[in-house]
């Protein structure tokens, strides 16, 4: 077993460690702040494009296929670079994927504006998207190996700072672009400074391989040597076996599909309805920053809960009344589209949080969150791609709404297979 499969174990199993991982407090507190920081920056480089996505196709010459492919791409970095977290969090330890992934972010978001050309904005998106790729699977790993017995609270914790980040981007880069001459390359470039504080509570972590930092205690001597058997080291999951992880991975992927249409897409459809361009950013962190209270809360309820479900329909519902206003009366209605489309985007902490739950080890969250998240990103590429192409071919906002509204459908279905109390390693070895 690698070290990072005995940190997780022992984090995880009652017979071992009854408790959190003992470690000292400060580095609990650095894991904490880089848990915040790091959901600060898993966001902005989206949110802030979408904010500037017209300026963006005027200044690379972009058609709208194109500018759907650009929304398209973060699902397609989630989905290739995800599934190697794991790998690359039991050969280098967790913190220090994590770290390199902000670096990562950091460096894709300095060189994006300033590339040249479509090629080299995709390019860059694509390093800094990778970075935020790791992270995103390996955030639900960290929580559940540092903090097991509070699974809930830290994955609302987490999930409320990752709603600030998209929110911020959403509400302040037109701001910050129009105070910064106009341009803008700057109003994107800005946020790399956020990116870079998120590099530095991981640094003392770096050499962290999943084991406690604190020395074991030396056993005393005895008169009698009593030999107890070590179990066995658990075998990786068939996941694919597994209902509940494909249930799972298809409410990820659909949630994912509905989130990125809304980051790249909902300012657009404001300001071809007559909003302002500020406005229309604006109404973006609205419906972003509704994952700031709700994401702290839901998890919290979702975890006290033996079936997930009526919450899958709650968000569900939010989302088609959302998606109704937005045809019938898009610039008449827009705050309260905003809020409900908010509401319903809170799918996504729900989905982390049922990561947490339906794996019993920590092994067990880590094959899942890849899977799930790696599988669900790559059924959400298409949608931003479609919204894009039905955008230009029928020249309107009806035919992309009704998409997004049908959608949701299945997302609820899902969602509800999903929310049942099963366990992935129940069901692997089951069938």
């Amino acid at each position: 077993m690698s070290s990072t499969d005995r940190g997780t174990a022992a984090a995880n199993t009652p017979e071992t460690t009854p408790g959190p991982v003992r470690t000292r407090a400060w580095a609990t507190r650095l894991v904490v702040v880089g848990i915040l920081l790091s959901a600060l920056n898993l966001r902005p480089a989206i949110t802030s494009l979408g904010a500037l996505l017209e300026e963006v196709r005027d200044g690379l010459g972009m058609s709208g296929s194109v500018a759907g492919l650009l929304t398209s791409v973060p699902p397609l970095c989630f989905a290739v670079f995800g599934v190697t977290a794991p790998r690359l969090a039991r050969r280098f330890g967790p913190a220090a994927v994590v770290c390199a992934g902000m670096v990562a972010i950091t460096a894709g978001l300095l060189i994006r504006p300033y590339a040249g050309g479509t090629a080299g904005f995709l390019a860059a998106s694509a390093l800094a998207l990778m970075g935020i790729a790791v992270s995103n699977v390996l955030m639900p790993v960290i929580v559940k190996r540092w903090f097991p017995d509070r699974v809930g609270s830290m994955t609302g914790l987490y999930s409320m700072a990752l709603a600030m980040g998209t929110s911020l981007a959403a509400a302040v880069t037109v701001p910050l672009t129009d105070a910064m001459g106009g341009g803008w390359r700057p109003g994107l470039v800005v946020w790399a400074v956020l990116a870079a504080a998120a590099v530095l509570p991981w640094l003392p972590l770096v050499r962290d391989r999943g084991t406690a930092p604190a020395q074991r205690p030396q056993p005393e001597p005895e008169p009698v040597r009593v030999v107890r058997e070590q179990p066995a080291p658990p075998a990786p999951l068939r996941i694919t076996r597994s209902r509940t992880a494909w249930a799972l991975a298809v409410f990820f992927g659909l949630q994912a599909t509905a989130a990125y249409i809304t980051m790249g897409w909902m300012p657009q459809i404001f300001r071809d309805a007559g909003v302002p361009a500020g406005t229309a950013g604006v109404l973006l962190a609205v419906t972003m920053v509704m994952g700031v209270p709700l994401a702290f809360v839901i998890p919290r309820v979702a975890a006290r809960l033996p079936h997930q479900g009526p919450i899958v329909l709650v968000l569900g519902v939010c989302g088609l009344v959302g998606y109704a206003g937005l045809y019938f009366a898009p610039a008449g209605g827009a705050w309260a589209w905003a809020v409900l489309l908010g509401v319903s985007n809170c799918a996504f902490p729900l989905a982390l949080t049922m990561v947490g739950m339906r794996a019993r080890s920590g092994a067990g969250v880590a094959q899942l969150s890849a899977f799930a998240q790696s599988t669900g990103y790559l059924i959400s590429i298409p949608g931003p791609l479609l919204v894009g192409v039905l955008y230009q071919q029928s020249g309107g906002w009806g035919l992309p709404i009704a998409l997004m509204a049908g959608l949701m459908v299945p997302q609820v279905l899902v969602g509800f297979l999903a929310g049942r109390n099963r366990t992935v390693e129940d069901e692997a070895a089951a069938r």
